[in-house]
């Protein structure tokens, strides 16, 4: 007689906790049937579950989170980027110490080299059949962010060959539960055939029935917790098993009242302590994304003095609204700036700042919708420079065409190079090539934007 194995998943839910409550209906109706049936129910995370622009992730740095896959009796996870880099170091350190779940991340290490206490780089689950199944987990290889923060991350590469090494001898089959992205764990299942399934997550793709490459299941259920992953194996007795994998549409499923309660409350607490004040406005702070503002020009100034640079640049969309006159408080500053993105001293050549303002002062990039690279706002917005002034008017085009760039009063010298304070995700991604190729970049952590700005705030 065969034996049946379901396994169900969710990644990058990033604190939408929207679809939380239709989430923990289906997964414990699904725990209720396969318990009555005999047959064994897994249950796997596979990160940026936290993310900070939630409140509630933000007034419990994630330990809300870890409440909510409790509740649900997970049984593993994996870190995201978003746990991993956008969290103190003592933040991630401490995230877990209420967690009923193993936490596997078999990449991840202590500076001295030591593995965390609270990770574990595989697990061995055994089902009530005596079916053992080998559980790796492996995080997004984000060198230069964990050690800013106190942390080495490994090759999770090698990782991977170096756990499989230790287990394949005393496991039935693998799961992989990867935060690399589809295109890395298409990697890994061609250089890896023992693995059997990869559960994936950090690119946000969906597979609605999976993917299969080299002969390893690969999945995705997108992000913010549209979609539930479920994998169903059945291990035949004197025949080839078979794998079916399928996602689950979460807006088709009714709500949990249980969980929709516990959020409400999560959220009245959160709001409690975000409510701490931290500066009194004696003027508003006025907002315009397509123009110079105040409130802008306050922001870029701030991250000219933190970064003790020579000019500074950032994008008006970073902030998502006016602040009036009064009392500003945590929560504040957390609406309107609520992105894990931090400030990032750069060493640029005056010929490739020519060609970043260049670049930002057109119309496509100042209307660009981004989503993504830490930014969690509607559109990019105008450029915004402290220290720096552009000269330059619009044509018969509709264009506008620069004509002068001064740095502190004099004229951009194309040969020399300058100290430029701007934002992290301009550094990541194909938005400003010359800046992602630059050599000589300082990332300044885990302070993020908006403690920038309650910090310049305080000063007012």
């Amino acid at each position: 007689m065969g034996q049946t194995i379901h396994i169900y998943h969710t990644n990058d839910l990033h604190s939408h906790f929207e679809m939380w409550p239709q989430i923990s209906y289906y997964l414990k109706q699904q725990k209720i049937k396969h318990d009555t049936n005999g047959e064994t129910c897994l249950l796997f995370d596979i990160g940026d579950h936290v993310d900070r622009f939630h409140p509630i992730s933000e007034a419990t740095s994630g330990k809300a989170n870890i409440q909510l896959l409790n509740e649900l009796n997970y049984d593993a996870v994996t870190i995201g980027n978003n746990e991993g880099i956008t969290l103190s170091h003592d933040q991630l350190d401490t995230l877990y110490d209420e967690a009923t779940f193993p936490v596997i991340v078999a990449n991840l290490r202590k500076e001295n080299g030591d593995r965390p206490k609270w990770t574990k780089p595989y697990e061995i689950i055994t089902t009530e059949q005596g079916i053992k199944i080998g559980v790796i987990g492996v995080t997004v290889f984000y060198e230069t962010f964990y050690r800013m923060l106190g942390w080495s991350i490994l090759d999770p590469f090698d990782c991977i060959k170096q756990v499989l090494k230790e287990i394949r001898d005393y496991v039935d089959g693998v799961v992989l539960l990867s935060h690399l992205g589809l295109s890395d764990d298409e990697i890994v299942a061609r250089k890896f055939p023992e693995i059997d399934v990869i559960i994936g997550g950090h690119t946000h793709h969906v597979l609605q029935n999976g993917k299969v490459v080299n002969n390893t299941l690969l999945t995705g259920a997108g992000k913010y917790g549209q979609w539930i992953g479920h994998i169903k194996i059945t291990l035949g007795e004197g025949e080839e098993n078979e794998i079916q994998a399928e996602l689950v549409d979460t807006n088709l499923l009714p709500q949990d009242k249980e969980a929709s309660l516990h959020l409400q409350q999560l959220e009245k607490e959160a709001k409690s302590v975000l409510n701490e004040p931290v500066a009194r406005l004696t003027k508003p702070l006025e907002l315009n994304w397509f123009k110079d503002s105040s409130f802008s020009q306050l922001l870029a100034k701030a991250v000219k003095e933190w970064c003790n640079s020579e000019a500074s640049m950032v994008n008006a969309g970073v902030l998502l609204e006016s602040l009036p006159k009064g009392i500003v408080t945590k929560g504040d500053i957390h609406r309107i700036c609520p992105h894990p993105i931090n400030p990032c001293l750069l060493t640029i050549s005056g010929n490739q700042l020519k060609e970043v303002i260049l670049q930002a002062r057109t119309d496509k990039m100042e209307k660009l919708k981004l989503k993504g690279l830490g930014f969690r706002g509607k559109v990019m917005g105008r450029m915004i420079f402290d220290g720096i002034v552009v000269e330059g008017k619009k044509l018969e085009d509709g264009q506008f065409h620069v004509r002068e760039v001064y740095v502190n009063g004099a004229p951009l010298d194309p040969n020399r190079t300058y100290r430029i304070a701007t934002l992290d995700m301009f550094t990541l991604g194909p938005l400003y090539p010359e800046l992602s190729h630059l050599n000589e970049k300082t990332y300044f952590m885990p302070e993020m934007l908006r403690d920038i700005l309650e910090w310049k705030l305080k000063q007012s």
